[in-house]
């Protein structure tokens, strides 16, 4: 990705959430010439500008669901990278019109905008959520997915190239159950468990930046890429974030809230038929074919050695408390509530 974008222009949508501020630093360190921060948050914009103070960050206040703004923020721009969401599955429950209009119309205004600024390339972040969704988070996700693709199935050769990535849980991210568990720890309180075997996905940022990078460079209409992430029980991650902080686990099992599932995917079965393996991703090229099905019966491409069946965080790598410690260790965030503490030894 490096060579990619030197002397280019990078705009970040939702850049001041826990992917753009680590994109952020990613892109400072290469030559790239300009990087555009797009976010609703004046508050992080500015704690961003004071500690990183580098004249090529420029920073723009304004929410994806304003066409015009999206508008003025990709005039110039070579590259976007579209993170801005709305994430929280409980409060999309209550309030899934807004979802619709940040995660739908917000990332078509995006596909828009850099289709008429001529942007070479826009990758859209996208969520394990979104797959055989069942709260209103998760069908933002996947309509946002569908616009994407509609996009890139109908675009002509020097169009703007959208491509997709789709992830698990990032861990201590914005809205993650780890940074809540660290609050609780902290304040001496029971930690708040939903439902002990459920299972969730978990990457570091540094996977999720990776998974980007892989998309951004093969640059192909369309395609959606898959990390394979390894999981975790919620109660193995209540156990690993006690044992970091080295004290006694105490758990309140509050049951399962609102559109929850007990478990996540991150292909589906039928995605699984036409997927790519790729090593450390999966890809699952785009569906080209138009509504003339009968004239196009080969498009439909088979399985290139992707999974036998959908990948789901039952069925994936499954991480006992001490990896998972060892992951939470990992990151600045724990580091940072932990200056001094080390991860216990397992017994």
């Amino acid at each position: 990705m490096m060579e990619d974008v030197a002397g280019k222009s990078v705009l970040i949508t939702g850049g001041t959430g826990t992917f753009g501020r680590t994109m952020i630093s990613r892109l400072l360190a290469t030559d790239c010439a300009e990087i555009r921060v797009l976010s609703r948050d004046e508050a992080k914009q500015d704690d961003l500008r004071r500690r990183l103070r580098d004249e090529r960050l420029r920073f723009y206040i304004g929410d994806v669901r304003d066409h015009d703004g999206v508008m003025r923020a990709c005039t110039g721009v070579d590259h976007v990278f579209h993170a801005a969401a709305l994430k929280q599955v409980p409060s999309s429950e209550f309030f899934p019109l807004e979802a619709v209009r940040t995660n739908i119309l917000g990332s078509a205004n995006v596909i828009d905008a850099a289709r008429v600024n001529g942007v070479r390339s826009v990758v859209c972040l996208s969520t394990d959520k979104a797959v055989y969704p069942i709260n209103a988070m998760g069908m933002s996700k996947a309509l946002m997915e569908k616009v994407a693709q509609a996009y890139a199935r109908t675009a002509v050769s020097g169009d703007t190239v959208v491509s997709l990535v789709r992830y698990g849980n990032v861990l201590c991210s914005r809205g993650s159950v780890v940074p809540l568990f660290v609050r609780l720890i902290k304040e001496g309180a029971p930690l708040t468990i939903t439902n002990p075997e459920m299972t969730r996905f978990l990457m570091s940022i540094d996977d999720a930046i990776r998974l980007v990078e892989h998309a951004f460079t093969a640059l192909i209409p369309g395609d959606l890429y898959i990390h394979k992430a390894p999981a975790a029980t919620v109660d193995v991650i209540a156990r690993a974030v006690a044992r970091v902080f080295d004290v006694e686990l105490k758990a309140d099992v509050i049951g399962t809230r609102h559109g929850e599932k007990l478990f996540e995917t991150l292909v589906s079965d039928e995605e699984a038929a036409r997927a790519v393996d790729e090593g450390e991703f999966f890809r699952i090229p785009l569906d080209g074919r138009d509504l003339n099905y009968e004239s196009a019966r080969d498009g439909a491409r088979g399985s290139q050695g992707g999974p036998a069946v959908g990948y789901t965080s039952h069925n994936a790598e499954r991480l006992d408390e001490v990896a998972v410690a060892e992951l939470l260790m990992k990151t600045s965030e724990i580091q940072a509530e932990l200056p001094s503490q080390r991860v216990k030894e397992p017994a």
